[in-house]
C-alpha cells in the first residue's frame, strides 16, 4: 500500500531507555572467538541496554507518559487515541493500551488499540495514527512503541552474542491543516515469516522447561525456542532486495529526489546492513545514521524514534528537515514514510530506572 496523508504532523518524540548498560566485550568474554570479535567490528556491536527481568513494555510506556505529563509536554485531555505497537505485551488480555488508559484516567471515548509488529512498528504506527486522525478533530494520538525482548539480570550468563536492546518510545501526532503531506508505503511477505520467529510463548507452542533448552537453529548457532530465531542471511537478502525499491518508489510518488532528503532515519539491526542499504540506494552515509545499534542495541520497533531523538534531538525544536523513515523485519514487513519533520514540542530520550 502506498498513500498520502494530508494535514497531519508529528509534534513530539520521546525515547525511553533502561538504565542498565551491557558491554559486548564483557558479555562475550566467557565464549570469545574470532567470530565474536568479527561481529563486533562488522556489525557495530558495542553497548546495549536491557530492562530488568521484571520490567514490562507497559512499564516503559507509563514511565515516559508520566515524564511528559510532569513536564507539561502533553495534556491528557487533548488525547483522542492510544496506539501501542509491540511484540512483547504485558498480557494477552488486557491490552497495553487499556492498561495505560486506566492508569492515567483517560476519558472513556479515547480509542485504545494494540498492534503486534516488530521492526516496522513505528512506521506502521504512524500510518494507523494518521488514519485515526481523520476522525479526531483537534484531539491527538499517542503512539507508543516498545519491546523487552532482551530483559535480563546483570549477572545472567550468556551463551551467544546478543544483537538486541530494550527501549520504548512515545510519538505524538495531531491534525495540522497547514502542514506538509506525509507519504507512506508498507508491504508484507508472509511466505518469508520464518526468517524471524519466536516459536514458543503463544497458543501453538506454550513455554515449557523443554522450550528453554538450547537447540541448533540450523547454522550451528544454539538458541532456545523461547528466544527469537533469526536466519541472518535470509533477513539480509530480504532487506537488500525489497527496501531500496520501496524507498525509490516512495520518493518518486512523493515528488522528492534522493538529494532533497536531509535524513534517512532507518531501523538499525546492525551497522553492516545499514551501510549496505546506503550503498544500494547511493545515499551518503552521513545522511543515514547508523550509531544506534552500537550505543543501545537493536531496539526493535523503537529504533527509529530513538534514532530521531538521539541524532536530531533539540535541533528539531527549531528546525525542520525532509526525512525518510523506514523499518523492516519481522513478518516479513517493510515500510517507509517521507515527511517534513521539525518544529516539535519536544524531541529527546530519557533513561529510566527500569
Amino acid at each position: 500500500m502506498i498513500t498520502t496523508f494530508h494535514g497531519k504532523k508529528i509534534s513530539g518524540v520521546l525515547g525511553i531507555l533502561p538504565e542498565t548498560e551491557y558491554i559486548f566485550d564483557e558479555e562475550t568474554k566467557p565464549f570469545t572467538t574470532p567470530q565474536t570479535r568479527r561481529l563486533k567490528k562488522i556489525m557495530g556491536f558495542n553497548k546495549r541496554r536491557a530492562a530488568k527481568s521484571n520490567t514490562t513494555t507497559a512499564d516503559f510506556c507509563e514511565y515516559g507518559l508520566q515524564y511528559l505529563i510532569d513536564n507539561k509536554k502533553i495534556d491528557v485531555s487533548e488525547i483522542g487515541a492510544i496506539v501501542v505497537v509491540s511484540v512483547t505485551p504485558d498480557y494477552f488480555i488486557p491490552h497495553m493500551s487499556n492498561i495505560i488508559h486506566g492508569n492515567f484516567n483517560f476519558a472513556n471515548d479515547v480509542i485504545c488499540m494494540d498492534i503486534a509488529q516488530g521492526c516496522a512498528a513505528h512506521v506502521l504506527g504512524i500510518i494507523q495514527a494518521c488514519m485515526l486522525l481523520e476522525h479526531m478533530g483537534n484531539r491527538k494520538v499517542l503512539l507508543f512503541t516498545g519491546d523487552v525482548l532482551c530483559r535480563k539480570e546483570p549477572k545472567a550468563p550468556m551463551s551467544r552474542p546478543s544483537f538486541g536492546g530494550d527501549a520504548a518510545s512515545i510519538t505524538v501526532l495531531e491534525n495540522a491543516p497547514d502542514s506538509e503531506k506525509i507519504y507512506t508505503s508498507i508491504y508484507s511477505d508472509g511466505k518469508g515469516r520464518d526468517a524471524l520467529i519466536m516459536h514458543a510463548g503463544g497458543y501453538r507452542m506454550p513455554r515449557t522447561p523443554e522450550t528453554a533448552v538450547l537447540q541448533d537453529i540450523g547454522d550451528g548457532t544454539m538458541a532456545p525456542l523461547n528466544e527469537i530465531w533469526m536466519h541472518g542471511s535470509k533477513v539480509f537478502n530480504f532487506v537488500q532486495k525489497e527496501v531500496p525499491p520501496m524507498i525509490e518508489e516512495l520518493l518518486e510518488y512523493s515528488g522528492y529526489s534522493k538529494e532533497q532528503m536531509d535524513w534517512y532515519l532507518f531501523h538499525q539491526p546492525n551497522r553492516f546492513m545499514v551501510q549496505k542499504l546506503a550503498e544500494r540506494l547511493k545515499i551518503p552515509q552521513t545522511k543515514m545514521p547508523c550509531n544506534i545499534v552500537e550505543n543501545f542495541g537493536n531496539s526493535s520497533g523503537s529504533c527509529i524514534p530513538i534514532n530521531i531523538a538521539y541524532n536530531l534531538g533539540e535541533t528539531l525544536l527549531e528546525k525542520s528537515y525532509d526525512c525518510c523513515l523506514s523499518g523492516f523485519g519481522s513478518g516479513l514487513t517493510w515500510a517507509a514514510a517521507i515527511m517534513k519533520l521539525g518544529y516539535l514540542n519536544f524531541c529527546e530520550y530519557i533513561v529510566s530506572d527500569l
